[in-house]
């Protein structure tokens, strides 16, 4: 029986309720995507010690920079959804989400195979080592090539993910992941609690999980009436809707790989300060995952809603777009952050435990969990203040400018502050932490100087378009 297609007009005013209509699902989407991610570092960490929890910890830059680069061609994706339907052109729709799809699961046959070969290779190149204590190193790659197995099921997912939030709809999603994550937590709590596995217990779970989501959204695709409607017969590589996708999903590619390297380059500097300190950076660093998340929300509405009038051409409209977004991952930011610190001692205890350890490695890692909360949380909100101005940026189709930006901002900036600030000046924890708000705000900067050129540039042109029309007639 076909599913009816929720109809959404994101192209008229008022747009604030139709915000945070579209964000409150892709907000617990978020957070229960992030839920059952903690479950994997509580329930091993719980179980396995603090010892695994640094192997499963270790690998999560690893796998966004080596996945991040092709998942972003899912952000083309959907910014190209969002044109055509914002310009009404509803065939050159399916056209999309049939290469899309297509695309997705060939990408994620590749990169998994990458990931699976040279996992080992690529953690040694971050520092990780086995220690005496715990064989990190070979718990981490183990995680990591059962993890790489699932890239086929997770490029399709957020593929379709992509294209069916570029239609408005939002609630849908959520429902295929609260499906699949139930799942995962189950498999985590049976394989690692119930038949004594440990890495390798919850990254089954993760990938089984994916498997089913991927399932779930392309049924949902098969049954839908509109123009999204996926059939397997149609499956196709269409050139003209690859290149699209590619102009607007590589640089968002790029620019999610130059963020995750920076990342992997401060987890570098992280594990050179051990295990212990490894274990609490890794369950702060979590914790946070439920705040950018929440934000991250934000930024696929502005994506979105900037796509869509983008391609209907009211221009106007993505000005208070912008500034509706960055209220709203602002508020959600400091609420959010300000929650997690205020019950900071529950959230930790969670993740390191002191059964197993000396008293003095529990407090190490329960003080660096606690310094990088302190230290990251209260201003985390700059995060999603640039992330909703990328977003609107993308959505606008400059999505080459925004992965610049985040070359100068993100990468280059936090490689020069590893290079110096930390190695000569505060060569601590701390030393590290800082480096992020000053790359937020550099990145912000730029941002907010090239929506006010480009959006002066857009409705310059219209007017000189609408008086050449008027001359016509």
């Amino acid at each position: 029986m076909p599913v009816k297609a929720k109809e959404v007009n994101l192209t008229e005013r008022p747009f604030l309720k139709k915000i945070i209509t579209y964000i409150i699902p892709l907000v617990f989407t978020g957070l229960l995507q992030s839920l059952y991610n903690a479950a994997d570092l509580v329930i091993v960490g719980r179980f396995r010690g603090p010892g695994a929890l640094a192997a499963v910890g270790t690998t999560g830059a690893l796998t966004n920079l080596i996945l991040g680069l092709f998942m972003g061609l899912s952000v083309g994706a959907g910014v190209v959804v969002a044109h055509h339907i914002g310009a009404l052109e509803y065939k050159k729709v399916s056209r999309v989400v049939h290469s899309a799809v297509a695309l997705s699961a060939a990408l994620g046959v590749i990169m998994g195979g990458i990931g699976f070969i040279f996992s080992r290779t690529f953690l040694s190149w971050m520092g990780t080592v086995d220690s005496p204590d715990y064989p990190t190193l070979t718990q981490a790659t183990l995680y990591l090539r059962i993890i790489f197995c699932g890239a086929p099921a997770s490029f399709v997912y957020n593929y379709c993910t992509s294209i069916v939030n570029a239609t408005g709809e939002t609630k849908k999603p959520l429902i295929f992941l609260a499906i699949s994550g139930a799942v995962n937590l189950f498999l985590n709590v049976v394989l690692v609690a119930g038949f004594g596995m440990g890495v390798d217990g919850v990254a089954i779970g993760t990938i089984a999980s994916q498997y089913l989501s991927a399932v779930l959204i392309l049924l949902y695709m098969r049954r839908v009436d509109s123009c999204i409607k996926f059939s397997f017969r149609k499956l196709c590589f269409d050139m003209s809707s690859i290149k699209r996708m590619l102009v607007i999903g590589v640089p968002s590619g790029i620019q999610g790989t130059l963020f995750s390297l920076s990342n992997v380059l401060i987890q570098s500097s992280v594990n050179s300060f051990g295990d212990m300190v490894m274990a609490g950076n890794a369950a702060a660093a979590n914790l946070e995952g439920f705040v950018y998340v929440a934000m991250n929300a934000v930024y696929k509405a502005a994506l979105t809603f900037a796509g869509q009038n983008m391609g209907a051409k009211k221009y106007k409209n993505i000005k208070l777009v912008a500034f509706q977004t960055v209220a709203c991952t602002a508020v959600i930011g400091l609420a959010s952050g300000a929650l997690i610190l205020l019950f900071r001692e529950f959230f930790v205890g969670l993740y390191v435990s002191s059964d197993g350890i000396t008293p003095e490695a529990y407090a190490v890692s329960h003080d660096t969990a606690m310094t990088r909360l302190f230290y990251i949380l209260p201003v985390y909100f700059l995060c999603g203040v640039m992330e909703a101005l990328c977003g609107v940026i993308r959505g606008m189709g400059k999505s080459t400018i925004s992965m610049v930006f985040s070359l100068v901002g993100a990468c280059a900036l936090r490689i020069v502050w590893i290079q110096t600030v930390f190695r000569y000046i505060m060569p601590t924890i701390e030393g590290i932490y800082i480096s992020y708000p000053v790359s937020w705000l550099l990145v912000i900067a730029l941002d907010i100087i090239y929506l006010i050129f480009y959006y002066r540039k857009l409705t310059r042109q219209k007017h000189v378009d609408e008086y050449i029309d008027r001359l016509k007639v």
